[in-house]
Protein backbone atom coordinates (compact mmCIF):
# COMPACT_ATOMS: atom_id res chain seq x y z
CA UNK A 1 0.00 0.00 0.00
CA UNK A 2 1.56 3.19 -0.82
CA UNK A 3 1.47 6.04 1.76
CA UNK A 4 0.63 9.71 0.63
CA UNK A 5 1.72 11.50 3.66
CA UNK A 6 4.18 14.09 4.28
CA UNK A 7 6.00 13.31 7.35
CA UNK A 8 8.25 15.66 8.98
CA UNK A 9 11.60 13.16 7.80
CA UNK A 10 10.10 13.57 4.51
CA UNK A 11 9.89 16.86 4.29
CA UNK A 12 13.37 17.17 5.78
CA UNK A 13 14.60 14.95 2.91
CA UNK A 14 12.72 17.40 0.42
CA UNK A 15 14.35 19.93 1.88
CA UNK A 16 17.79 19.01 1.80
CA UNK A 17 17.59 18.03 -2.32
CA UNK A 18 15.85 21.00 -3.36
CA UNK A 19 17.66 23.35 -1.27
CA UNK A 20 21.07 21.64 0.27
CA UNK A 21 20.05 23.14 3.65
CA UNK A 22 20.28 20.48 6.26
CA UNK A 23 17.15 19.84 8.30
CA UNK A 24 16.35 17.48 11.53
CA UNK A 25 12.79 15.74 11.86
CA UNK A 26 12.53 18.19 14.58
CA UNK A 27 13.42 21.23 13.09
CA UNK A 28 11.64 20.40 10.06
CA UNK A 29 8.38 19.96 12.26
CA UNK A 30 8.80 23.43 13.73
CA UNK A 31 9.44 25.03 10.40
CA UNK A 32 5.99 23.31 8.81
CA UNK A 33 4.08 24.36 11.85
CA UNK A 34 5.51 28.30 11.95
CA UNK A 35 4.78 28.15 8.28
CA UNK A 36 0.78 26.97 9.46
CA UNK A 37 1.42 23.28 8.72
CA UNK A 38 -0.05 20.78 10.62
CA UNK A 39 0.21 17.18 10.42
CA UNK A 40 -2.88 16.24 9.90
CA UNK A 41 -4.42 14.12 6.92
CA UNK A 42 -7.29 15.75 4.71
CA UNK A 43 -10.58 13.81 5.27
CA UNK A 44 -11.70 14.29 1.88
CA UNK A 45 -10.80 15.03 -1.22
CA UNK A 46 -11.45 18.33 -2.92
CA UNK A 47 -13.97 18.55 -5.67
CA UNK A 48 -11.48 20.48 -7.99
CA UNK A 49 -9.21 17.59 -8.15
CA UNK A 50 -6.97 16.93 -10.97
CA UNK A 51 -6.58 13.00 -11.04
CA UNK A 52 -4.33 13.31 -14.22
CA UNK A 53 -1.90 16.31 -12.38
CA UNK A 54 -1.73 14.03 -9.22
CA UNK A 55 -1.06 11.00 -11.34
CA UNK A 56 2.00 12.98 -13.40
CA UNK A 57 2.77 14.91 -10.28
CA UNK A 58 3.39 11.02 -8.41
CA UNK A 59 5.53 9.54 -11.09
CA UNK A 60 8.11 12.68 -11.60
CA UNK A 61 8.30 14.00 -8.20
CA UNK A 62 6.70 11.26 -5.20
CA UNK A 63 9.49 8.74 -6.90
CA UNK A 64 12.10 11.23 -5.83
CA UNK A 65 10.86 12.33 -2.26
CA UNK A 66 9.58 9.59 -1.12
CA UNK A 67 12.50 7.42 0.93
CA UNK A 68 13.08 3.92 -0.65
CA UNK A 69 12.77 0.98 1.47
CA UNK A 70 15.40 -1.59 3.21
CA UNK A 71 16.14 -4.51 0.71
CA UNK A 72 14.34 -7.26 1.42
CA UNK A 73 17.47 -9.69 1.78
CA UNK A 74 19.08 -6.78 4.28
CA UNK A 75 17.96 -8.76 7.77
CA UNK A 76 21.59 -7.55 9.74
CA UNK A 77 21.51 -4.29 11.22
CA UNK A 78 25.43 -4.41 11.08
CA UNK A 79 27.27 -3.17 8.55
CA UNK A 80 30.11 -5.39 7.97
CA UNK A 81 30.08 -8.91 6.69
CA UNK A 82 30.14 -11.91 8.60
CA UNK A 83 33.39 -13.86 8.45
CA UNK A 84 33.09 -16.74 6.22
CA UNK A 85 32.91 -20.60 8.02
CA UNK A 86 36.43 -20.99 6.86
CA UNK A 87 38.18 -18.12 7.72
CA UNK A 88 37.55 -18.69 10.79
CA UNK A 89 40.17 -20.10 13.58
CA UNK A 90 39.67 -23.51 15.02
CA UNK A 91 40.47 -22.84 18.19
CA UNK A 92 38.26 -20.46 19.33
CA UNK A 93 34.95 -21.40 22.17
CA UNK A 94 32.26 -22.48 19.63
CA UNK A 95 34.08 -22.91 16.41
CA UNK A 96 32.91 -26.55 16.21
CA UNK A 97 29.15 -25.54 16.82
CA UNK A 98 28.71 -25.18 13.02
Amino acid sequence: MEDQVWTAARVATLIGRKFHISYSVSGATRLMRRLGFSPHVPARRVAERDEQAVTVWKEATWAEVKEPGRPAGATSVSRTRQASPASRPKDVPGADAE
